[in-house]
C-alpha cells in the first residue's frame, strides 16, 4: 500500500518513468555489442587435427588467458596420458606464462600442482625438479590469495619430499627469507614453513637451524608476524618434545601472552590451552595457572577481545588443569563458567541512547557466539563437576540454555544432548523436560540437530528412567514425550525442509522400543499412512512406509495387524491413483525385508500380482523390477500354487503387453527368474544364513501371536476367577443358615478347591511375566540371538521348536499345568497340538474331580460318626 501510495502516475511523472525505461535499455546495448565478431571467432579457433600437446602448447603461446587457464587446469590429465612429453613441452610454457598471468590462473595452477602430487603421475624427485621451482618461484605473489594457494600447495609438497631436497631447496632459503630486512608477506610465509619442517627434522636439527629463526620471529616489529608465529609454536613443540618446549617454547609464550596486541595475547592463549598435555603439573601451577587466571580476570574488564576464545577453550582449560585446583579455585572457575553462560541475557533496557544501541547491537553477537560455546562446552563442564553433582551445580545453567532465546545456542544444546544422557547415565531423568522442550522447539535447525540421536537419547532415558523405567511403565518415565513427538513431525511436515521431516520419520522407527504398541497405534501408525498418502515429497513417503512396516512389525495385537494390511491393500495397492500404488511396491519392498517369506505369501504376494493388469506402464514397470524379489519369498512345495499364479501373470505380461519399454523390462526379468534358484523348505548350504535369518523372523512372528494369546487368556483367566469368588462367597452366605457341621464340612471342601485356583493362577502369572520378558529381547535389535530359550530339562521353561521352514514355527511347552492354563475358551490357532492340550486339561479336571469326590465322602463319613458319637 505505501509502493502504490508514493507513486504519481500524472503526465509528468509518466513521462519521467518512460526515460528512466529508456536508460535501462541503453545499459543492456553493450551487452549485445559484446557478442564475438568473425574475427575474434576465428583467432579463437583451434586446428582440430592437432594432438592434445600440441594444442596445449598453442593455446599457451598464442591463445587468450581464458584457453591458457584450460590448459593449466587440465595439466594432471596431461601428466597421466603422456607424462613425458608434457613435462619437456607443456611445463615450461606454463612457467612462462605464469609470470604475467592473472589470479584466475594463478589458483588454477596451484590446484593443478598440487593435483599431479597427490596422482603421483611421476616419482617425487622428477616432481621436485620440475615442479618445485615454479612453486617457490610464486609464494610471494602480491595477491595474498594466490601466495596462500601456493604455500598451501608447498606445505603438502614438504610432506612427501625427502630431507636433503628439503634442507637444499626450501630450508637454507629460509634463513634470509625470514630476516627483517625482507617484506611482511615473506616473513608470514617463512613463519608457516618453519611450522611445518619441525616435523620432518631430528630435535637437534631443528634446535640449532630453525629455534634460532622462531625467536626472531616471535620479537618481530609487525603484529601480524608475531602472531603467526606464536600460532606456529603448536606444531613446533610437538615436533621437538617435551623437554625444548619447556626451556624454549613455553618462555616465549609467557612473553607473547603480554604482548601489547590483542591479537598475539590470544593466539598465545590458544596455543597454550592446545599444549597443555605437554606441561608437567609444576608447569602447569606455577606458570599456566596465573595466566589463565589473569586472562579471565580481564575479559570482563580491558581485553573482551579473548572472551569468544576463552569460552571456547574453557571446557578443555578446565578438565586440562583439574589436578591441580585447589576446592576454591575449582569453585571459582565454574562460577566464571556460570556467568558466561548467561552472558547478555541480564542487560538492562533503560537507555535509550543511539551510542549504546550500537555498542549493544555489536556486543550481542559476541555474546551469542559466549554463550553457544558455553552450550559447546557443557558435557565437559560435567565431566569437571562430576555428574553426580549435576542437578546441584549445572541444571539451572542446562535449563538456561536450553531456554536461550537465539537459536544457534538451543541448536548447540541439541547436537551436545546425546551427550549429556551419556555422562548422566542414571541420572539422565533429570533432563526429560528439556528433551520434551527442544523438541517442540520452534526452530526446525533445533529439532533436526536433536533428532539425529533421538533413538539413542530416548533409550537411555527408558532405561536409565530412575524408579520409573520399568517395561510396563515406560510412559511414565518421559511425561508428554508422546505429545512432543507427534507435535515435531506435525511441524516439519508443515515446512518447506523435507529433509528433515524424512529423517525425523527414520529415526522414529525406533519407537516399538520406547512406548507401548497400542500407542503407536492410535498415536503414529495411521499418521504415517496418511503422510503416503496425502504427502508430495517421494523420499518423505518412502521414509513413513519403511516406519509403517517397523510398526506392524511389532504391533502386538493380530487384530490391528490385519486392519492396517486391509488398509494398505486397498488404499494403496488398490487405490485410484497410480502414485498410491507406486508406494505399494516401495512399501512391499519394506515388508520382505523386515517380516518372513511366509508373512509376505501369505497377505502380499497376490495383490501384488494383481498390479501385472494395471492400466499404467509406470507402475507394471515398477512391477516387473520387483518380481525377482517377489520370487524370493517363495519355498517348495509348500508355496508352489504362488509359483505357478506368477509363472502365469509373466506369461500374461509377454502375451499381452503393449508398451515397448515395458515390454524390455518383462524381457530382461523373464531371464533374471529362470536363472533363479527358489529356495526350499529343508535347509540349503547355500541358502543357509538367509534361511536362518528368515526362520528367526518366523519365530518372532509367531511369538507375537502366542504372547497376545496369552493375554487374552490372563484377562479371561481373571473374569472366570472373579466370577468363581463370587459364587463361593454367595454360596457361604446361604449355607450358613444350615447346622455348623455341615458349614465345617462346606468350608473345608471350598477352601481345598480355592486353594489350588489360586496357585494355578501364580504358576500362570509367572509363565506370562517370563513370556513377556523374553518377547522384550526378542523384539529388541540388540538381542540377536534369540534362539537362546531355557533348556528343555527346566520344569518352568518353554523351549522353541521349529518344524521345518515356513508356516510350522511355533513353540512347544513342556510345563503340564501351563498346558492346562493355556487352552482357554477362545479358539487357540497358534498352539500347535490342541487336541493333547484338551485332552490333559480333560484328565487334569477329572482327576481333581476325583481328589475332590474323596474329600467330601471323608467330610461325610466325618460327619457321620460325629452324629453316633453325640446322640
Amino acid at each position: 500500500m505505501v509502493f502504490f501510495a508514493r507513486m504519481d502516475f500524472s503526465q509528468g511523472n509518466l513521462f519521467g518513468y518512460i526515460e528512466d525505461l529508456q536508460e535501462l535499455t541503453i545499459i543492456e546495448r553493450p551487452v549485445r555489442r559484446s557478442l564475438k565478431t568473425p574475427e575474434e571467432i576465428e583467432r579463437l579457433t583451434v586446428d582440430e587435427e592437432l594432438n592434445d600437446i600440441e594444442r596445449a602448447v598453442y593455446l599457451l603461446s598464442s591463445g587468450q588467458d581464458i584457453q591458457g587457464t584450460s590448459v593449466v587446469a587440465n595439466l594432471p590429465v596431461l601428466m597421466r596420458q603422456n607424462p613425458a612429453e608434457t613435462l619437456r613441452r607443456v611445463l615450461p610454457k606454463i612457467r612462462e606464462v605464469l609470470h604475467v598471468a592473472g589470479v584466475e590462473m594463478q589458483l588454477t595452477a596451484a590446484v593443478s600442482f598440487l593435483t599431479v602430487l597427490q596422482d603421483e603421475s611421476v616419482s617425487i624427485h622428477t616432481y621436485s625438479h620440475s615442479f618445485l621451482h615454479i612453486i617457490l618461484q610464486n609464494l610471494e605473489h602480491r595477491d595474498a590469495g594466490v601466495s596462500n594457494a601456493w604455500l598451501e600447495t608447498l606445505l603438502a609438497v614438504i610432506e612427501a619430499l625427502p630431507k636433503e631436497t628439503i634442507r637444499h631447496e626450501i630450508l637454507n632459503p629460509l634463513v634470509s627469507k625470514a630476516q627483517i630486512s625482507q617484506s611482511l608477506q615473506s616473513r608470514l610465509v617463512s613463519c608457516k614453513i618453519m611450522g611445518k619442517l619441525a616435523y620432518k627434522f631430528e630435535a637437534h636439527i631443528v634446535k640449532r637451524e630453525i629455534l634460532p629463526l622462531v625467536k626472531s620471529l616471535c620479537q618481530d616489529v609487525e603484529y601480524e608476524v608475531r602472531t603467526c608465529m606464536c600460532r606456529q609454536l603448536e606444531h613446533i613443540a610437538q615436533g621437538i618434545g617435551t623437554e625444548l618446549t619447556k626451556t624454549v617454547v613455553l618462555p616465549e609464550l609467557v612473553e607473547l601472552a603480554r604482548d601489547e596486541g590483542s591479537s598475539v595475547r590470544l593466539a598465545a592463549f590458544e596455543t597454550i590451552v592446545n599444549l597443555l598435555d605437554m606441561f608437567d603439573a609444576d608447569d602447569r601451577s606455577q606458570t599456566v595457572l596465573p595466566l589463565v587466571k589473569s586472562f579471565c580476570e580481564k575479559s570482563f574488564k580491558a581485553d573482551e577481545s579473548i572472551l569468544v576464545s576463552l569460552s571456547f577453550h574453557l571446557g578443555k582449560l578446565c578438565n586440562g588443569l583439574y589436578g591441580i585446583f585447589t576446592p576454591e579455585q575449582h569453585l571459582r572457575f565454574l562460577e566464571f563458567y556460570k556467568k558466561l553462560s548467561t552472558l547478555g541475557l541480564q542487560q538492562e533496557n533503560g537507555h535509550n541512547d543511539n551510542q549504546l544501541q550500537l555498542q549493544t547491537l555489536e556486543q550481542e553477537k559476541k555474546y551469542i557466539s559466549v554463550r553457544k560455546n558455553c552450550a559447546y562446552n557443557f558435557p565437559a563442564m560435567i565431566v569437571f563437576v562430576d555428574p553426580k553433582n549435576f542437578h546441584l551445580e549445572l541444571y539451572s545453567i542446562f535449563f538456561c540454555l536450553c531456554h536461550d532465546p537465539e537459536v544457534p545456542v538451543r541448536y548447540t544444546m541439541a547436537i551436545s544432548f546425546y551427550e549429556v544422557a551419556k555422562l548422566l547415565n542414571s541420572g539422565v531423568y533429570t533432563i526429560h523436560k528439556e528433551l520434551v522442550t527442544l523438541l517442540q522447539d520452534e526452530s526446525l535447525e533445533v529439532l533436526d540437530a536433536l533428532v539425529g540421536h533421538l533413538p539413542e537419547i530416548l533409550e537411555l532415558m527408558t532405561t536409565n528412567g530412575g524408579e520409573n523405567s520399568g517395561a510396563e511403565s515406560k510412559l511414565l518415565s518421559i511425561p508428554d514425550l508422546i505429545p512432543a513427538l507427534t507435535t515435531a513431525e506435525q511441524r516439519a511436515a508443515t515446512s518447506l525442509k523435507w529433509r528433515t521431516h524424512e529423517k525425523l520419520l527414520q529415526k522414529y522407527a525406533c519407537l516399538p522400543h520406547i512406548i507401548s504398541s497400542d500407542q503407536i497405534y492410535y498415536r503414529f501408525l495411521h499418521r504415517m499412512l496418511t503422510i503416503i498418502l496425502t504427502n508430495n515429497v517421494l523420499p518423505v513417503q518412502k521414509a513413513a512406509a519403511r516406519t509403517l512396516c517397523v510398526y506392524l512389525r511389532y504391533n502386538r495385537k493380530q487384530e490391528q495387524r490385519h486392519e492396517v494390511i486391509q488398509k494398505l491393500i486397498e488404499q494403496l495397492g488398490q487405490g485410484k491413483s497410480y502414485w498410491n500404488r507406486l508406494r505399494f511396491l516401495d512399501t512391499c519392498e519394506f515388508i520382505m525385508e523386515l517380516f518372513s517369506k511366509s508373512f509376505f505369501c501369505k497377505y502380499f504376494f497376490l495383490p501384488v500380482l494383481e498390479l501385472t493388469h494395471d492400466p499404467v506402464a509406470n507402475v507394471r514397470m515398477k512391477l516387473c523390477y520387483l518380481l525377482p524379489k517377489v520370487k524370493s519369498t517363495l519355498k517348495i512345495p509348500s508355496d508352489k500354487h504362488l509359483l505357478q499364479q506368477l509363472e502365469l501373470c509373466i506369461r500374461k505380461l509377454l502375451c499381452q503387453e503393449k508398451d515397448k519399454d515395458v515390454l524390455t523390462i518383462v524381457k530382461r526379468t523373464v531371464l533374471e527368474l529362470d536363472r533363479m534358484d527358489i529356495s526350499l523348505d529343508a535347509f540349503q548350504k547355500r541358502f543357509y544364513e538367509n534361511d536362518l535369518l528368515d526362520q528367526e523372523k518366523e519365530r518372532q512372528e509367531h511369538l507375537l501371536l502366542e504372547m497376545e494369546q496369552l493375554e487374552k487368556e490372563k484377562q479371561q483367566s481373571e473374569g472366570r476367577s472373579t466370577n468363581v469368588n463370587d459364587k463361593i462367597f454367595e454360596k457361604k452366605r446361604r449355607d450358613n443358615k444350615t447346622s455348623s457341621v455341615l458349614a465345617k464340612s462346606m468350608t473345608l471342601s471350598v477352601s481345598g478347591s480355592s486353594s489350588g485356583t489360586s496357585a494355578g493362577k501364580e504358576d500362570k502369572k509367572s509363565k506370562l511375566v517370563r513370556s513377556q520378558s523374553f518377547s522384550t529381547q526378542a523384539l529388541h535389535p540388540k538381542y540377536s540371538n534369540i534362539d537362546k530359550c531355557p533348556n528343555k530339562s527346566s520344569a518352568t521353561g518353554y523351549t522353541s521348536s521349529v518344524s521345518g521352514m515356513g508356516k510350522s514355527c511355533m513353540l512347544s511347552f513342556t510345563d503340564d499345568t501351563f498346558r492346562t492354563r493355556s487352552t482357554g475358551n477362545s479358539g487357540n490357532a497358534t498352539f500347535p497340538s490342541s487336541s493333547s492340550l484338551t485332552t490333559s486339561r480333560n484328565s487334569f479336571n477329572s482327576a481333581d474331580q476325583k481328589n475332590n469326590g474323596n474329600k467330601e465322602g471323608q467330610s461325610r463319613k466325618m460327619s457321620i460318626k460325629n452324629r453316633k458319637s453325640n446322640p
